[in-house]
């Protein structure tokens, strides 16, 4: 009898190492995923610098969409770095006033044909691109460490040991939103 009840214990002990290992397997892959993010986020905000300069040159009397996008590239490096939820919303601020910066762009055919401009406008194309497959990469982390959180048995073993859900890196309406581009005249 006593062996039986030993097997038992080890036995449930064996699966708790089990879901203890997963949930630290599928953590260890969400933070991949948000350093990936991290990592092209970073890459653009390096790059909106030159390409407002790029366009000011071009574009004197747009000052004040120039002064926004730079703001906003401030205001999303100035989030916490583990703030998920609020780099997401101040990353999506400044997609929507790069989307407006090269809206306006469009209107300056001199501007559209500096190789500069171009090759940065790829690149931020590119960034944009990584950024997307980054992010649906950290969401789908995201998704099987919050599934383990919160599904029976493992939530009693993510509960025990600390484990908690994370927040999904979401893009909010307005940033999906195509710009609204207006000229005086």
């Amino acid at each position: 009898m006593a062996w039986i009840v030993l097997a038992i214990v080890a036995a449930l002990a064996v699966y708790v190492v089990l879901l203890y290992n997963g949930l630290v397997r599928r953590r260890q892959m969400a933070e991949e995923g948000w350093s990936g993010i991290d990592v092209q986020l970073k890459r653009r905000a390096d790059l909106v610098p030159n390409l407002v300069e790029a366009v000011r040159g071009y574009a004197t009397h747009e000052r004040e969409l120039l002064e926004r996008v730079t703001e906003a590239r401030n205001q999303a490096r100035a989030v916490a770095p583990d703030d998920v939820a609020g780099r997401a919303q101040a990353e999506g601020v400044l997609s929507g006033v790069l989307g407006r910066l090269l809206a306006v762009a469009e209107s300056y055919p001199d501007l559209k044909a500096s190789q500069n401009f171009v090759q940065l406008q790829q690149q931020l194309g590119e960034l944009e691109n990584e950024i997307q497959m980054a992010r649906r990469y950290y969401n789908g982390a995201t998704r099987e460490l919050n599934v383990m959180v919160e599904s029976f048995p493992s939530n009693l073993v993510a509960g025990a040991f600390g484990f908690a859900k994370r927040a999904f890196f979401e893009t909010d309406e307005a940033s999906r939103a195509v710009p609204k581009v207006s000229f005086p005249g």
